[in-house]
């Protein structure tokens, strides 16, 4: 009989303390190795997703139109240019019949990104145009003054029309900054035709069906980036939905999970993508 205080020296016996170490030490393997996944090889692998997008208002005649769109492209260190150029060619290559870029195209407003982000994306081409709205990240001078410099209309709190096959579509666009209520009042106010509101965040559905616009296409949350249990479910309070399409209203909203990283460089289990999005009446 082992007396009280006595270790076992039984060699199957255990201790609860070796028990605990050895599940921490799975724990930290684990999530090690998912990092290096993130890190090595999910953020670089980007694909297309298509969607079907009901769209109040949509002439018929409409019906099929698509819409290239990329955001959150974050150029900079950890944001390569070949991850750009593999972005740049996946949603040319889907050959839509227009493009949108939904801002923060680079990180904290490096200004040595600047140009080479406009440059990787300039080459983007589309029949009906191709058109942007800043982020968070992106100042309001010189991002906006490189794209232009490539051919890409940028909407900062201004609206134009498009004709297509007849009919007119008008594209809103937002700063980041612009959240007031009066503010994006005046950006939609008067509009023809049906709008389509490009909006860096999410949040601004709740604006958008309180005005009617029908259709919101947004990036800014990354579908969350890293998605481990319940970690999604912690920032989807903060927005609308994550990625993927929502509904408010009269407004239908889209949010792509974007091409680039932000506070640190990995993906997982939300790959970076540039989405194909079919337009249909609601």
């Amino acid at each position: 009989m082992r007396r009280r205080g006595e270790r076992s020296s039984h060699p199957h016996a255990i201790s609860r303390r070796t028990v605990l170490r050895s599940a921490v030490a799975v724990a930290v393997g684990v999530a090690g190795g998912a990092g290096a996944y993130g890190l090595l090889y999910e953020r670089h692998h980007i694909g297309v997703t298509r969607a079907t997008v009901p769209m109040r208002g949509l002439p018929p005649s409409l019906h099929g139109l698509t819409i290239g769109l990329l955001t959150d492209v974050h150029h900079s260190d950890w944001t390569s240019a070949d991850d750009v150029l593999a972005a740049v060619a996946a949603l040319q290559g889907s050959q839509p019949d227009l493009i949108v870029l939904g801002g923060d195209f680079v990180t904290w407003g490096d200004r040595g990104f600047v140009a080479p982000a406009a440059e990787l994306l300039g080459t983007l081409t589309a029949p009906h145009g191709v058109f942007a709205v800043l982020g968070n990240h992106d100042d309001d001078h010189d991002m906006p003054a490189a794209l232009s410099a490539r051919g890409i209309q940028v909407l900062k709190d201004a609206r134009t029309k498009i004709r297509i096959k007849g009919e007119a579509l008008e594209l809103a666009g937002l700063r980041f900054w612009t959240r007031r209520s009066a503010d994006i009042a005046r950006v939609v106010r008067g509009a023809s035709a049906p709008v389509i509101l490009l909006a860096h965040d999410p949040r601004r559905l709740t604006e958008a069906a309180a005005l009617n616009v029908p259709l919101v296409l947004s990036g800014h949350t990354h579908g969350g980036q890293v998605a481990l249990p319940g970690s999604r479910a912690f920032i989807a309070r903060r927005f609308p939905v994550l990625e993927g399409l929502a509904t408010e209203g009269p407004t239908t909203l889209f949010v792509s999970r974007g091409l680039g990283t932000v506070w640190v460089p990995v993906r997982l289990n939300c790959p970076p993508e540039v989405a194909l999005l079919t337009l249909t009446p609601a």
